[in-house]
C-alpha cells in the first residue's frame, strides 16, 4: 500500500448553488476531515450551474437536493453532463446522491408541475404522491454494521425497479412508505432520501465512500481506524429512542 500521505482525492459537489438543501454540504465536510485526520490529502471543487464538469478529475461526486423547481433548472444543466457522468458511474466513480439528486439519477420524476427528465444513470423513476413523507428513520444497511439514521422530507416515491436497496427501513418510511425499503446501491453509486446531513451521522457510511474510491484510484482501500465513540453513542441514542 502507498504511504498515507501520499495518497489524495478529489470531492466533485454538483451544482451548491441549486441542490444544497437541508445542510448536505456538511457530508462535503465530513468526507474531508475523515480524509484529513488520516492523513489523506483532501479537496473540493464546485461546479455551479454554467461551469462544465471534467469527470476524471474527481474520485467523489456529491449531488445534493434541492426543490422541484430547482430541480428543473438543473434539469437541463444535467443533459449537457450525462454522457460523461455516465461513463463515470460506469467505470466505478463513487457517488453520493441525496433526496433530489437521488431522483435525478433516475428515467424521470413526475410532478404536478411537469415531468423533471433524469440522468437516466440509475434504472428507477419517481412519482410525485399525496402529502410528503417526514420522520426519523433508521435503517439496516448491508454497507455497515451499525444501524443508518437520517431525517426524510420528500414528496416523491421512487421506485427501483430491480436495483439493490440502500437499507431496509426499521422506522420510518422510505422509497414510497410501502415497499420497507429506501435508497438505491448501484455500482458505486448511492441514492438515498436521508438528510441529517447522512455521513456525520453514519460514520461507517462516509468511509464506505472512501474506501471505494481509494480503491478505484490506488487499488487499495484501507483506512486507518478513527475514534468514533461520539458519533457512535449518537447513534445508538436515536436508534434506541426510535426503536422502543
Amino acid at each position: 500500500m502507498k504511504r498515507e500521505e501520499k495518497r489524495a482525492l478529489t470531492i466533485g459537489h454538483l451544482y451548491p448553488d441549486l441542490l444544497n438543501l437541508y445542510g448536505d454540504r456538511g457530508n462535503i465536510a465530513c468526507l474531508m476531515k475523515r480524509c484529513l485526520w488520516r492523513g489523506i490529502e483532501a479537496k473540493t471543487v464546485e461546479f455551479e450551474s454554467e461551469d462544465s464538469v471534467d469527470f476524471s478529475r474527481l474520485d467523489i461526486v456529491l449531488l445534493g437536493g434541492g426543490s422541484d423547481r430547482e430541480q428543473m433548472l438543473v434539469c437541463e444543466k444535467l443533459k449537457r453532463i450525462r454522457e460523461n457522468f455516465q461513463k463515470y458511474v460506469e467505470s466505478g466513480g463513487v457517488v453520493l446522491a441525496v433526496c433530489g439528486g437521488y431522483q435525478l439519477l433516475g428515467k424521470y420524476y413526475n410532478t404536478r408541475e411537469g415531468v423533471i427528465e433524469g440522468l437516466n444513470l440509475v434504472d428507477l423513476y419517481t412519482e410525485q404522491g399525496e402529502g410528503r413523507l417526514i420522520d426519523n428513520i433508521v435503517l439496516q444497511s448491508p454497507l455497515c454494521k451499525m444501524p443508518v439514521v437520517g431525517f426524510e422530507n420528500h414528496g416523491g416515491r421512487t421506485h427501483i425497479q430491480g436495483n439493490k436497496p440502500f437499507g431496509k427501513v426499521l422506522y420510518g418510511s422510505g422509497n414510497d412508505g410501502k415497499s420497507g425499503y429506501e435508497g438505491v446501491i448501484y455500482k458505486n453509486v448511492i441514492g438515498t432520501y436521508l438528510h441529517g446531513p447522512l455521513l456525520p451521522k453514519n460514520p461507517q457510511i462516509c468511509d464506505y465512500l472512501l474506501k471505494k474510491a481509494l480503491e478505484r484510484k490506488y487499488g487499495d482501500g484501507t483506512l486507518a481506524p478513527l475514534d468514533d465513540k461520539q458519533e457512535r453513542e449518537a447513534n445508538a441514542y436515536m436508534v434506541k429512542r426510535l426503536l422502543k
